[in-house]
């Protein structure tokens, strides 16, 4: 998962594009980049780490002109490393930019044809670059020495075409404009917005409204699935659906986690769906056990928040901050290796004994994917004097990997592959484990927008929307994103920083 932005402005944006980068740090804390164009020429300051420590002001200085684009990342199927940090940029056609969050399912056979066909090279194992060539090659068949916005919906045409999985994009033409473009099934989100200011109206995309909201754009809409908008270098927008077949099915773990609960995504409300999330959790929980003897309900912070709140709201029990979190850890769902992942959740969460000693305490979490963490924190609660541990996931059972821009492990690693539930709550020392139905899960978003037919379930049904997944593509999966594959892409990858002096100027 990763947060990308886009300005047009009136005046320099690189001040706004670090402003709304930070706002969205929330989705990938890898590294960070910035992209901006001025007088035809391009910009940039990208390196490992998180926005504040990617950025000074002499950067600033040099991150010049009226259209830019940024990016934060968290590694998916590629590796980690200051060479994956984006935007990515080519110089043919015309000089091009591009930050792109998702995963691109067919990105093996999509870097061979690139490379036999279209005589265009690679430099990465990022499926970022590989959009941004396949995008930089069709439009370049468009042959026009000035392209207009017809000529780059058509290359967007041309994309859609060859590219399969979740994506939404974000891309500068130099001296011609910005473009931003989002999958046929709206996979991953997207939305633009605008605000007036002396001189005329400036444009901005991102990720989440909540990046618009802090930077005064008020929010049009989402990006619809296949659509792909063009704003001039003069500022005119233009807009158009680009696919032949377009439906719209977001993916639902962006309301369980990723998402902040402030934004807005596809017409719905991140923090209604979670409140409706508690509210469903609890009346499944007061089916399966109607003499519970709960005393209290602790969320583990900060995702699952408002789902407690709801819970504790609707069953009449007391709702306390029993768990502190130390905000100078990252996201423990984010970190790259298991051992890491460990030991960063006894420095994130620290348990307030009085909240624990005595009582029944039920944990309501967001979800269960490793179970380390959830395990640790039962242990936790227990060691903080806690009688019985109830733990609640405010989604279903994650049984199976997500493949369309969200690192979740193999389904070896998943906890709850080839497990039921009571298997699982011994697995992580519970003394009760209630997960939340889909059903109930689906209608907690669906009805914030009617509109919305369909969800990618993915991680909890096995039903992949781009019908293109199969036993083949998880085996290389595998080979990607298992944790030992990880440790030792880290490895080599340390070495080759240490071997050439890795510069972090950019």
């Amino acid at each position: 998962m990763c947060g990308i932005v886009g300005l047009v402005g009136k005046s320099d944006v690189n001040l706004a594009l670090y402003d709304a980068l930070t706002m969205l740090q929330h989705r990938g804390q890898d590294a960070a980049g910035i992209m901006t164009c001025d007088g035809g020429k391009f910009a940039q300051q990208k390196a490992l780490g998180l926005v504040k420590d990617v950025f000074r002001t002499r950067h600033m200085q040099r991150l010049v002109g009226n259209i830019g684009i940024g990016h934060v990342r968290y590694p998916t199927a590629g590796s980690s490393g200051p060479a994956l940090a984006q935007p990515f940029y080519v110089n043919s056609p015309y000089g091009i930019a591009l930050a792109h969050n998702g995963n691109l399912t067919n990105s093996a056979q999509l870097s061979d044809d690139l490379f036999k066909d279209d005589l265009r090279h690679v430099n990465t194992d990022s499926d970022s670059e590989v959009l941004l060539n396949v995008f930089a090659h069709e439009l370049h068949e468009q042959g026009k020495l000035k392209p207009g916005a017809e000529d780059v919906f058509n290359a967007v045409k041309g994309v859609h075409k060859r590219v399969r999985g979740g994506y939404a994009a974000v891309a500068m033409i130099a001296s011609y404009g910005l473009l931003a473009f989002r999958d046929p099934n709206g996979l991953r989100p997207l939305v633009f917005g605008s605000r007036d200011v002396d001189g005329g109206t400036e444009y901005m995309v991102a990720s989440e409204s909540v990046a618009l909201d802090t930077l005064g754009f008020k929010l049009i809409r989402d990006v619809a699935p296949g659509e792909a908008i063009f704003i001039c270098a003069n500022g005119n927008l233009h807009t158009k659906q680009c696919a032949e077949n377009p439906k719209l099915s977001p993916c639902i773990f962006e309301h369980v986690y990723f998402a902040r609960p402030d934004s807005i995504m596809d017409g719905v409300s991140v923090y209604k769906a979670r409140l409706r999330q508690g509210e469903k959790l609890a009346a499944k929980i007061m089916r399966d056990i109607p003499d519970h003897d709960i005393d209290v309900v602790v969320p583990i912070p900060d995702s699952s928040r408002v789902a407690g709140q709801a819970v504790a709201q609707a069953m009449g029990i007391k709702f306390r901050e029993g768990l502190v979190k130390n905000r100078y850890i990252g996201r423990t769902f984010i970190m790259p290796g298991q051992q890491q992942r460990k030991k960063s959740v006894r420095q994130k969460l620290n348990a307030i004994r009085l909240e624990f000693e005595g009582k029944n305490v039920l944990l309501v979490d967001d979800s269960i994917v490793r179970g380390t963490t959830c395990q640790q924190i039962i242990q936790m609660a227990r060691e903080a004097g806690a009688n019985k541990v109830y733990f609640a996931s405010a989604a279903p059972a994650v049984e199976y990997p997500n493949v369309y821009g969200i690192d979740m492990p193999t389904s070896k690693e998943l906890i709850a592959h080839g497990l039921d539930t009571e298997e699982v709550c011994k697995e992580i020392g519970a003394d009760v484990l209630i997960y939340q139905d889909l059903d109930d899960l689906v209608a907690a978003s669906a009805e914030g927008n009617s509109e919305i037919t369909e969800f990618d379930c993915s991680v909890f049904d096995g039903c992949y929307v781009t019908g293109d997944i199969d036993e083949q593509y998880f085996n290389w999966l595998e080979a990607q994103r298992s944790d030992k594959a990880k440790n030792k892409r880290s490895a080599q990858s340390g070495e080759q920083q240490a071997m050439v002096g890795i510069n972090n100027e950019g």
